[in-house]
């Protein structure tokens, strides 16, 4: 009991200060093409920027398609054979499609078609479907992703700048997470 309202309290004051840090950047007009882990805007043109309260609430009503953008690092080429590679776990909520590195200012184009195919399959294709991005607090990988999503005439477009950080914080479930299959994998 005393543990979650400590962590409660930290996420409150982590919130404040993000909220303040989200004040005083301005949202630009292209995407974010370097450090990525920043305060981050507290809008998105076109796109509805929701808090943890009313994303439980969509994700509860399985209204929205969640998407997770949080990079993976690739096993390096260079290993030795034999060396055992092991991907950093993930967590994300609960139901979400994990599309790895789709966030970045530039998308490479077999990356680029990756997401699309990516978004196709967590909508059924219906770009009127509710679609909700994140990754963690003050990254804007998910803010790129969102923005990418509008670009492709997606009309629905949620952010969730807080993340898996403001979601495990409020405790809520988290689930070993895979990642969709980029290309060449």
């Amino acid at each position: 009991m005393i543990e979650t309202a400590l962590r409660l309290a930290f996420w409150v004051m982590v919130a404040t200060a993000t909220a303040a840090a989200a004040a005083e950047v301005s949202e630009p007009d292209t995407y974010r093409l370097e450090d990525y882990r920043a305060p981050v805007p507290a809008t998105l043109r076109g796109a509805k920027v929701i808090g943890t309260d009313e994303a439980a609430t969509i994700w509860r009503s399985h209204s929205a398609a969640f998407v997770d953008v949080l990079p993976r690092p690739p096993r390096p080429r260079d290993l030795p054979a034999g060396t055992l590679w092991r991907d950093k776990p993930r967590a994300d909520i609960p139901g979400s499609i994990w599309l790895p590195d789709t966030g970045y200012g530039e998308l490479a184009p077999r990356m680029a078609d990756y997401f699309v195919r990516g978004l196709e399959q967590a909508t059924d294709g219906d770009r009127a479907r509710m679609l909700v991005f994140y990754c963690l607090a003050n990254c804007w990988m998910s803010w790129n992703a969102a923005k990418r999503a509008l670009s492709l005439g997606y009309s629905d477009v949620a952010w969730y700048p807080d993340g898996t950080d403001g979601w495990g914080a409020a405790g809520l479930p988290l689930a070993d997470a895979a990642p969709k299959p980029r290309p060449g994998e």
